[in-house]
């Protein structure tokens, strides 16, 4: 019973919050479209809105830090480690402006779809390769236009929370426009929220960090394969801190 009524509590939420917001965003894009160029006000609406959900949802709590590290106004290419649909709800509370790449089937989702698209987030056909280098073509022309760009470089969920291997497009990218790579590592959200369904036993602990920037200099002249060994290496070592960290927080 608990479950079935957390769980219509959460579609409920996301169905009456999503007509207004999406429609505020809309008004907003209208009204700021010809001098906000990047879109920064409609992301920080859809920060708070994606955020909302997370403030108010009993059984998560989510705890973020390393704010200090990104510095404002900043171009580049951020990269996370993936374990659930709720990392992009948990990302969304970091409140700084960049473009998601996302899977094509969200961008379809009604409201919530139609403001990625609003956005201008990033789509993605998994598997097609015409959509991959359309994919890359508009993360250069998002980078080009100073805003940041947010991947999941594992392409798909950690089934055990670990960090898988990465693909290639973000580092790419990184090396072609000479942009700083901003690695975030999260922990808790496949636990929380996995694949088809929603855990409401008990309470979950959520945490991102936002790590320390790693300036282009530092990888100019690594190749392809030795830069992604490193940005993994130190997604790695930061996860395994935040775990540390959050051991050392439970009574």
């Amino acid at each position: 019973m608990r479950h079935r009524l957390i769980t219509a509590y959460f579609i409920i939420l996301v169905g009456v919050t999503s007509i207004p917001f999406y429609i505020l965003n809309l008004i907003l894009r209208i009204l700021t479209g010809f001098f906000d160029r990047k879109l920064q006000i409609i992301h920080m609406v859809t920060c708070f809105w994606g955020s909302l959900y997370t403030y108010l949802m009993p059984m998560w709590k989510i705890r973020t830090s390393g704010r200090e590290n990104i510095r404002r106004n900043a171009c580049y290419m951020v990269v996370c480690n993936h374990q659930s649909q709720l990392d992009i709800l948990v990302a969304f509370r970091l409140y700084f402006h960049y473009k998601f790449v996302s899977k094509a089937e969200i961008f379809r989702v009604p409201l919530i779809g139609w403001n990625m698209v609003l956005n201008r987030y990033i789509r993605l056909n998994r598997g097609d390769k015409s959509s991959v280098e359309k994919m890359m073509q508009d993360c250069e022309r998002t980078l080009d236009e100073g805003s940041s760009v947010f991947f999941f470089p594992e392409g798909t969920r950690s089934k055990d929370g670990k960090i898988k291997d990465f693909k290639t497009g973000a580092f790419i990218l990184a090396k072609k426009k000479k942009v700083p790579i901003l690695p975030i590592v999260v922990r808790g959200t496949g636990e929380a929220l996995p694949k088809y369904v929603m855990k409401t036993e008990g309470v979950h602990q959520i945490r991102m960090r936002v790590l320390p920037e790693i300036p282009y200099e530092q990888f100019e002249n690594l190749t392809l394969e030795e830069t992604i060994s490193r940005v993994r290496d130190v997604m790695i070592q930061g996860l395994a801190n935040l775990e540390e960290d959050f051991t050392k927080e439970r009574p």
